[in-house]
């Protein structure tokens, strides 16, 4: 594996642990320094998955998006025997979803905290259709199996924080 293959994919699988490690912080017993943990986590794995867009971005498209988009094409037809590249844009979505969390995480932690539950799941959905995606159905070799474990270890989390955590949030600490 070449350097460029190695810091590509390793961005990715960077970024897809912390955001996991991020999301278990987060349903754990709520306190203000667990919140911190969790945002400091997320915000990490953001970077790391921009990181990996610059990387694959540097390395496999010369920093050209039809050819970034033709390879995304292929990569679906290889898959699906459907030579679509607009799997491209999901992607860049996804990028914009991931920093606007990581942003307005630290501007207005609380009403992100309190937001509207369909946000808050139309979010996780979305994150783990991206997750499932990428490192299951497009992933090859034994690294899937690294993939399965991060989806299936973030909806056990997500449905373990789903049950009423004991006592109130704990926000007497500082940050």
């Amino acid at each position: 594996m070449h350097t460029g293959e190695w810091l590509t994919r390793g961005t990715v699988w960077l970024a897809l642990a912390i955001y996991v490690a991020s999301e278990i912080v987060k349903v754990t017993r709520r306190c203000h320094e667990r919140e911190v943990v969790a945002r400091w986590f997320n915000s990490f794995g953001c970077a790391a998955f921009l990181a990996h867009v610059a990387c694959a971005f540097n390395f496999y498209h010369a920093w050209s998006h039809p050819v970034a988009y033709a390879d995304t094409a292929r990569q679906t037809a290889e898959l699906f025997g459907w030579n679509w590249g607009g799997g491209l844009y999901v992607n860049y979505l996804f990028a914009l979803v991931w920093v606007g969390e990581v942003v307005w995480s630290w501007t207005d932690p609380n009403h992100y905290l309190q937001r509207p539950k369909w946000i808050l799941w139309t979010v996780r959905g979305f994150f783990l259709f991206m997750m499932f995606n990428g490192a299951v159905v497009f992933a090859r070799g034994d690294i899937r199996w690294f993939g399965w474990l991060l989806c299936l270890t973030l909806a056990g989390c997500w449905l373990r924080g789903r049950r009423p955590i004991s006592g109130p949030p704990d926000h007497s600490a500082s940050a």
